[in-house]
């Protein structure tokens, strides 16, 4: 049994910038991470030992901001896959008999019936 049936002679769109995007999510979704992560690092090297609250800070910062971009980079691709999902062939449902289809009046009938 098929699931799917694909419309006949629905031309299929070509891939888009939307498989660029999604072949470089991993990387922006990692460089991204690593390069926000460089200020905390950074903090514990260069901030004075005795200024903890500084360092906790730029953590919190840090953190936000890398979950943004993990936020960011999610609905991208979600975005993307669905624009790659709706460029893909069209498909059609299977046809089902209505029970009702037999006892309806042809349109028309019901207004002049009334006159």
């Amino acid at each position: 049994m098929n699931l799917f049936n694909r419309l006949p002679g629905f031309p299929r769109t070509p891939a888009g910038k939307e498989r660029l995007v999604l072949r470089r999510l991993p990387a922006a979704f990692l460089f991204g991470t690593l390069l926000l992560a460089v200020p905390s690092l950074l903090a514990r090297i260069f901030v004075d030992p005795s200024a903890p609250l500084t360092v906790t800070t730029i953590d919190i910062y840090v953190a936000s901001l890398i979950i943004l971009l993990w936020t960011v980079v999610l609905t991208v691709g979600i975005a993307a896959f669905i624009i790659m999902v709706m460029k893909g062939p069209a498909y059609v449902a299977d046809a089902y008999p209505l029970q009702e289809a037999e006892t309806l009046e042809p349109p028309g009938a019901a207004r002049r019936s009334e006159r």
